[in-house]
């Protein structure tokens, strides 16, 4: 690093008041400030980035680790249960349905009931306020004048 002390500030500060002058020595001095924080700003944004981008490359890591022993454990579930079956139809003499569509055949297919869960429906019928004149088709105050507004005769 660069090696300046008190002594060697104090040189160049009165080096720099004798080039500058003492009227543009103060703007001079609050712009080199101003551009210093901005400097300092600047590369802890970019240390962060360089952080955040290491985070980001380990956490890859890890989950591409727990991707492959999830994949280890799927397979080893899928191997197993395949044994399982296997041994399951040897012992109860269902060799000719080892396969599982074969063995479940018997079961209707689902229907779906195809209902508008999603209409909403009165509790009221529609019958019952028509004879007690209740009102089904509200009308908005500005509406309601537009409609019985009368007609000019002209």
């Amino acid at each position: 690093m660069i090696d300046i002390g008190v002594t060697k500030l104090a040189i160049i500060g009165a080096i720099a008041l004798l080039v500058i002058g003492p009227e543009k020595l103060p703007s001079l001095a609050k712009t080199a400030g101003t551009l210093l924080g901005r400097a300092r700003r600047y590369v802890a944004d970019v240390k962060a980035e360089v952080s955040r981008s290491m985070e980001l490359d380990e956490l890859k890591k890890v989950k591409e680790t727990v991707e492959s022993a999830a994949r280890e454990v799927e397979q080893s579930i899928q191997t197993g249960t395949a044994d399982f079956e296997k041994s399951w139809a040897e012992t109860t003499g269902m060799a000719t349905q080892a396969s599982s569509i074969s063995a479940y055949a018997s079961f209707p297919e689902y229907k779906h009931p195809h209902k508008k869960w999603r209409v909403k429906q009165g509790a009221t019928p529609r019958w019952y306020k028509v004879r007690s004149g209740i009102r089904t088709n509200a009308l908005s105050g500005a509406a309601r004048v537009a409609r019985f507004r009368p007609t000019r005769l002209s």
